[in-house]
């Protein structure tokens, strides 16, 4: 049964004609990404499932209620069951301006078993500059459940410590990406590839006139556009839209030694080799037989032990391995050959070390 999933899996590889890819779907210009915004804050509202007395909760209320001009007296302690701090992350999207909504992510630092029914107070994102991005503030949307019986027993469904609020933060400032000044406008690709970064340079020359863009090295492609932002909008909805045959990938077969899973890309290769497979099975059977003594021979009874060991050995002949052009081909040798998942790991290792296998073996 391994054998024939493997192979199913395996066949599903097999070579297939090159297809155009559009360049958007390649990889992306430099600068415009999303960045990480994160914050600290307090969630308030709980129903005793809070931080109770945990200090750095209670500095943090203190701080929240200075802002209202009230203090607690010293010494006392506020024992705050209904309230929690939190950690707060977001992305912000390119070219996001202020006032545009942004979902948030609510997660527990302390102690509180749920942030189910909680409310977070106004608290800023910053960015990893430091600066502030967004002011954050809503209900949090809680997925899990939590609820404790007297004895100790409790029952957890999924996480009821962390939550969502959708559209529960708003853009203070916008980052500045260079688009409308920077000299030249640069397309990074997803995966390193000389081929196919000189092809997205040719596509762009081909449409928007020769020396226009041209290729770094094999991961980004500079392309020269006058400064505007309605004018390189329009050069990067064209270019985005371009149609490129990406480079076929590098040679590379996957084999998970845990699951025996092997994946087997459509650039595999193999020279002539000869391989065997067989499996050798060793079995020792222990007996124990009662030797009785001759009547009135004043002997004893007595175990006496006996070994049986038998080794079996699967006859396979020799299979010869010939030239693969195609992934089909390494298929039908791997099946002809018989191996398990687990035993096409040693055979393949082996292919490698003696160059028959064209191909880098990663073993995860």
């Amino acid at each position: 049964m391994n054998r024939f999933l493997l192979a199913c899996l395996v066949a599903m590889l097999v070579i297939a004609p090159a297809h155009a890819e559009r360049i958007k779907d390649l990889g992306a210009f430099q600068g415009i990404r999303s960045n990480q915004l994160t914050g600290y804050g307090i969630v308030v509202g709980l129903p005793g499932t809070g931080d109770d007395n945990l200090e750095y909760t209670v500095q943090s209320m203190k701080g929240i209620t200075a802002r209202f001009g009230l203090a607690l007296p010293p010494g006392v302690n506020p024992a705050l069951k209904n309230a929690a701090v939190v950690m707060i992350t977001a992305e912000l999207p390119p070219f996001a301006k202020p006032g545009q909504k942004l979902d948030i992510t609510v997660s527990s630092m302390g102690k509180a078993k749920s942030l189910r029914g909680g409310t977070l107070v106004m608290s800023p994102l910053m960015g990893a500059d430091g600066q502030i991005y967004a002011m954050a503030q809503g209900n949090l949307a809680v997925g899990g459940l939590g609820a404790e019986g007297a004895d100790g027993s409790k029952i957890v469904v999924n996480i009821p410590s962390s939550g969502r609020i959708p559209e529960g933060a708003t853009v203070e400032r916008a980052v500045e990406t260079g688009f409308a000044t920077s000299p030249v406008l640069l397309y990074n690709l997803a995966r390193a590839d000389f081929t196919t970064a000189q092809r997205v340079a040719d596509a762009i020359n081909g449409r928007l006139g020769f020396g226009t863009a041209r290729a770094v090295d094999a991961v980004s492609v500079a392309v020269t556009a006058r400064p505007g932002a309605d004018i390189r909008a329009q050069i990067m909805s064209e270019i985005e839209n371009l149609s490129v045959d990406a480079a076929e990938a590098p040679a590379k077969v996957i084999v998970n030694a845990r699951t025996g899973t092997v994946v087997i890309n459509s650039a595999v290769r193999v020279s002539p080799a000869a391989v065997t497979h067989g499996k050798l099975t060793v079995r020792i059977d222990e007996d124990q037989r009662v030797s009785q003594p001759a009547p009135f021979s004043q002997g004893q009874t007595a175990l006496e032990q006996r070994s049986g060991v038998a080794v079996e050995e699967e006859k396979r002949p020799m299979f010869l391995l010939e030239p693969g052009p195609k992934l089909a081909d390494v298929v039908k040798a791997v099946n002809a050959i018989g191996a398990s998942p687990a035993d096409l790991v040693a055979i393949l290792e082996a292919l490698k070390q003696a160059g028959a296998l064209k191909a880098e073996l990663i073993v995860l």
